[in-house]
């Protein structure tokens, strides 16, 4: 059984609420686990250096200007734990194609409250963006996005705190969910009390609201698997679609673009939440995805 990487693709679109449940629901398989690891998608980043705990390193694709990035620096100044613990981040550690080693740190207000970040060309312009989940102490998490600029690390985008602390978000996903030559950031805000599910493109230095929709999970709270969702073209037109569960992780819905609008692709019912990573097989209509849940039953949805 393969499992395909998310896709890192790109696109441009306009903002609009997705309509819910537009298309009929997927078939659910219950099968054999046994022959499948425990988390469904194996962990293939590497531990980070630095003695932070869960933290991975993430890989840079080539072609791109970084060759791997981190996080570092323990700190307790932020006792939220939603990934098991009060153990955050305070240093971003990033090491170039080139051989240099570049650090950045947050000021004593603001944790990076996230496993690994992501590595990205977001516009589409050669160069690798790092997008990151920054949480302000007193304001909630943040997607953020720095680059490499005369040899330092800087800030680029942002799109704000949520405005309350202890309030978090989970990245799902970057692609090219819109079609277009750059990539979405797709992330589920607060998915442990009503999850919102943001698009957000990187345009003109900023990043830009580009579709949202209510009712998603992508993350048990106190676990630190944050892969509750999958990327992949289900329907073979070359732009891929976003599956990640429902506010109540019971259903698996699929989300994509048509004609730059949001929209919902298919959804299958569960009998338990869903909490590991999410596994794809195959692509465009004979994609499938492979769910395992709370009960200790995994299941495969497809057409």
């Amino acid at each position: 059984m393969r499992f395909l990487r998310r896709s890192v693709l790109a696109m441009a679109g306009v903002f609009l609420v997705m309509p819910v449940y537009a298309e009929t629901p997927w078939k659910t398989v219950r099968v054999d686990a046994t022959s499948l690891p425990a988390i469904i998608v194996p962990e293939t980043r590497r531990p980070a250096p630095g003695g932070m705990p869960h933290a991975l390193i993430a890989p840079g694709a080539r072609p791109g200007d970084i060759g791997a990035a981190w996080y570092a620096g323990r700190s307790k100044r932020y006792a939220h734990g939603i990934l098991g613990d009060a153990i955050e981040a305070s240093i971003l550690r990033v090491a170039t194609r080139d051989g240099r080693y570049l650090k950045l740190t947050l000021p004593e207000i603001e944790v990076f409250e996230d496993r690994y970040p992501r590595l990205a060309d977001l516009d589409g312009d050669g160069t690798t963006e790092i997008i990151t989940i920054r949480s302000s102490v007193t304001h909630g998490a943040s997607v953020t996005v720095y680059g490499v600029q005369d040899n330092k690390l800087v800030f680029r985008a942002t799109t704000g705190f949520i405005g309350r602390a202890n309030r978090w978000l989970n990245i799902a996903g970057i692609a090219p969910y819109r079609g277009g030559k750059g990539q979405e950031i797709a992330y589920v805000q607060t998915p442990h009390i009503g999850g919102t599910l943001f698009f957000y493109a990187y345009e003109g230095g900023k990043l830009v609201k580009v579709a949202e929709s209510k009712g998603f999970s992508n993350h048990q709270i106190g676990s630190t698997e944050m892969r509750l969702s999958a990327t992949v073209d289900i329907d073979g037109d070359g732009v891929p679609e976003l599956a990640l569960p429902s506010a109540d992780r019971r259903t698996l819905r699929i989300s994509g673009f048509q004609n730059k609008q949001l929209t919902e692709r298919g959804s299958a019912s569960l009998p338990s939440g869903i909490d590991k990573a999410i596994g794809v097989v195959g692509r465009g209509s004979s994609a499938r995805f492979v769910v395992g849940l709370e009960n200790g039953l995994v299941f495969e949805i497809n057409r």
